[in-house]
């Protein structure tokens, strides 16, 4: 591990990262021994590219992280983990942009693995971060709602510039977004929409934060109160939502890999699917109901 680590601090450093959020991200690391052992593709590079109009992914093998170019600066939606930062600004780069343009940064919820690099990410940039009322004590704190005493759990300590409510915009250039406030997977979640261009057409995109339980807490005591009714009030909400493209935070979620193929064969509009959220929001609700069902019996049991 910290051959690893000193490696990502060498090219981190060619890239212009802050050698401050650099250490906060090798102790993060340093905390946990198996911490890439987990979930190994959160660390493996990816290729960037161009999803559909000027939206980009610039993340890594396990999490989407999402890149939009403006003519007044970019547009950067969720920092991956604290070792991402690296990848994501040469990712950038490659696409041939100056990741130092990033004039704002969003997320989606504030967990260490789409919230971890964030940190570093304004450090190097100087971007305004924006984020949900809900998740702003996570983002600036760095601790997991719920795990404050699981420290590899945590991210470096992020501030939030300006709070964005639910329906409220956010507009740069010539790109506006709409933050749709989704909670339950985290008590901010924030899910973002647009509207691009491709081929001429126009399309709407949702970036949706997520619905899965993973490894909140619905029962005794809950990961925070009231997450079983804002799970509720966020199935309740989205049920209906039919988004041209629908994208996640992490590319298992929306095929990315199939549809990446697709595009590179000539499909140009490989990421349009209509039917897609439905299905995948419904299925999210299913899981849910599962998971809060197996909570329950678990505490009967130990009664």
């Amino acid at each position: 591990m910290c051959k690893f680590i000193s490696v990502l601090a060498l090219l981190a450093l060619s890239l212009g990262l802050n050698a401050r959020a650099l250490a906060q991200n090798e102790e993060l690391a340093a905390q946990n021994p198996d911490f890439r052992t987990l979930q190994p593709t959160w660390f493996q590079a990816a290729e960037p590219f161009r999803v559909i109009g000027d939206l980009h992914f610039v993340g890594v093998q396990g999490l989407a992280i999402y890149f939009i170019p403006t003519p007044d600066g970019h547009i950067l939606i969720d920092g991956g983990t604290p070792q991402n930062a690296p990848l994501i600004i040469q990712s950038i780069r490659d696409l041939g942009y100056d990741p130092r343009e990033i004039k704002i940064l969003l997320n989606t919820h504030a967990h260490f693995d789409h919230s971890g690099g964030l940190a570093a990410m304004k450090e190097m940039s100087g971007a305004e971060l924006i984020a949900s009322e809900g998740d702003r004590s996570a983002l600036e704190s760095g601790y997991y709602l719920g795990y404050e005493d699981v420290p590899w759990l945590s991210a470096p300590p992020v501030i939030v510039d300006k709070v964005i409510a639910d329906e409220e915009t956010v507009t740069l250039g010539d790109v506006t977004l709409t933050a749709h406030m989704t909670p339950g997977h985290t008590r901010g979640c924030t899910s973002w929409s647009l509207t691009v261009e491709e081929a001429g057409q126009p399309y709407e995109v949702l970036i949706f934060c997520s619905a899965t339980v993973a490894l909140n807490r619905l029962e005794a005591p809950p990961q925070y109160e009231g997450i079983n009714a804002d799970y509720r009030y966020t199935f309740e909400k989205v049920g209906n939502w039919v988004p041209d493209v629908f994208l996640a935070n992490h590319p298992g979620f929306f095929g990315m890999k199939e549809k990446r193929a697709r595009q590179v064969d000539g499909d140009a509009l490989a990421f349009v699917d209509e039917t897609e959220f439905p299905v995948f929001i419904d299925r999210m609700e299913e899981w849910f109901d599962a998971a809060l069902a197996k909570q329950r019996a678990a505490l009967d049991q130990s009664d």
